[in-house]
């Protein structure tokens, strides 16, 4: 089902999904600001200020893909208002919350509603608008997602810094609160329902078998820096794989039974598909970067939250220019943007560890951080273009589910690893030589799987040449 609407319409439809788009990303950067101050107005201890960033995450990731498929199954445009409706009444409580208990539990209500908004956002675009505006919509989508981790570090640090009404880090949370509502209009305005399918009900064992797999792994990834790896996180990992093993049988012998599984498991294993999935885990190792950055400059340099997200800001700038640049760069040369997007990625960053002295870093860094969030705004739309135009409109729900839940697992693994490498160099050292020379590790080490998903991108690039070639000569 497309929309059969004046372009005044189709426009405020998008502009009600792209707020949806925008919110989840927004609400993740800007609280990582607001944590000292949390930490002060609330007195919680180092753990709850730990959970509140790791309860969001973990709901979030683990509920991506049961959301995608509620929207598949009972209509996209409900589920969104549904997520929608209930990430407002949850950004109110955190803002309204008067200790850390409190505020955990609606960091958790507001991860779970977050994981039923994304996937619809990016199904929707995928089902309901005209083929024709695919790449110019998933560069909106990608620009989107760029302001809105550049609104989170900058403009979190200055609603913290201004400390309106008296307020202070509340601020953070509330201001989800009129964009959401807004949304809510106009998505029950503007936006059709769609859906796979009437009838279908969801796969109960699957759902509850998949989110304890991805327990098992995404919460100790999550926590176990902070723990310091205790034994339990290892056995937590380990059990993982049997649970996924269990998942995918379970899900298998339903699709035999000519039921409906939550995850299709022939569309995740189409080489487009898995290619894409395997891309998307090594594209977010950048995760790792955000988290060393942030602690090189307020702990190595002594900046202030405000001067850290404007540190930031060149990174933020390519990543707005990057999607802008895409429906350009994509009729000219197609595929091409994912390994050039990579590309970006890799060459920014080596000239970030090139540069990086013993102090402050200089104009060949802030020009690195600028490539490499251009090429981010490139390959991220990219990559989730091809693979949502690889899949049928009853799938679109679930394939978008699995990609951001793969780019959130890889994200979690990065800085796992990368953030070890980073903590290993930095030891017990402090000052803004220490801290530099644990940044270059860190990004030495986030450069190999970067340069791993370049290696791979060219590949899927080449073999969609050939095939593309192969298919014009019958």
């Amino acid at each position: 089902m497309t929309i059969e609407a004046s372009p005044v319409q189709r426009r405020l439809a998008l502009a009600s999904l792209l707020t949806g788009a925008f919110l989840p990303p927004l609400d993740y950067f800007i609280v990582n600001l607001a944590l000292p101050a949390i930490h002060a107005g609330l007195k919680a201890s180092d753990a709850q200020i730990q959970f509140t960033v790791s309860a969001y995450a973990l709901a979030y990731a683990v509920m991506l893909i049961t959301g995608g498929r509620l929207g598949d199954l009972y209509g996209r445009r409900r589920i969104f208002m549904i997520g929608m409706a209930a990430f407002v009444v949850a950004s109110a409580l955190c803002g309204m919350a008067t200790s850390a208990t409190p505020l955990v539990a609606g960091r958790v209500v507001q991860g779970i509603s977050a994981a039923l908004i994304t996937p619809q956002v990016l199904a929707s675009i995928r089902t309901v608008f005209p083929a024709q505006m695919q790449a110019r919509l998933m560069g909106i989508y990608g620009f989107v997602f760029g302001l809105a981790s550049v609104a989170g570090q900058v403009g979190g640090g200055a609603l913290i810094d201004l400390h309106l009404w008296g307020l202070g880090w509340r601020l953070v949370f509330l201001v989800n609160v009129p964009l959401g509502l807004l949304a809510l209009a106009g998505t029950w305005r503007y936006l059709p329902e769609n859906r796979a399918g009437h009838g279908a009900r969801i796969d109960v064992p699957g759902m509850v078998t998949l989110t304890i797999a991805l327990m098992l792994l995404v919460y100790p990834l999550t926590v176990g820096r902070e723990l310091h790896w205790p034994a339990w996180t290892f056995w937590s990992i380990g059990l993982c794989v049997p649970a996924f093993a269990a998942f995918i049988c379970l899900e298998l012998r339903i699709a035999r039974q000519a039921r409906d599984p939550l995850v299709d498991v022939s569309v995740l294993s189409r080489p487009v598909v898995a290619t894409g999935l395997l891309l998307a885990f090594l594209f977010y190792s950048i995760a790792a970067f955000f988290l060393t950055y942030g602690i090189f400059l307020q702990e190595g340099l002594g900046w202030t939250p405000l001067q850290s997200g404007l540190g930031l800001s060149p990174y933020g700038a390519g990543y707005l220019l990057g999607p802008l640049a895409t429906p350009w760069l994509a009729r000219r040369i197609g595929d091409g943007l994912m390994p050039l997007g990579f590309g970006c990625l890799v060459g920014g960053f080596a000239l970030c560890v090139a540069q990086l002295g013993q102090g402050a870093p200089g104009l060949a860094f802030y020009i690195g951080l600028l490539i490499a969030g251009t090429g981010q705004g490139m390959a991220l739309p990219t990559l989730q273009r091809i693979v949502l135009a690889d899949v049928d409109t009853r799938h679109a729900g679930m394939t978008a589910g699995a990609i951001v839940a793969t780019l959130y697992i890889g994200a979690s693994f990065a800085v796992a690893c990368i953030g070890g490498a980073f903590f290993s160099a930095l030891g017990v050292a402090s000052g803004a030589a220490a801290h530099a020379h644990a940044m270059r590790v860190g990004l030495q080490a986030m450069l190999v799987p970067l340069a791993a998903g370049f290696c791979v991108s060219v590949w899927m690039m080449s073999r969609r040449v050939r095939a593309s070639g192969i298919q014009r000569s019958i």
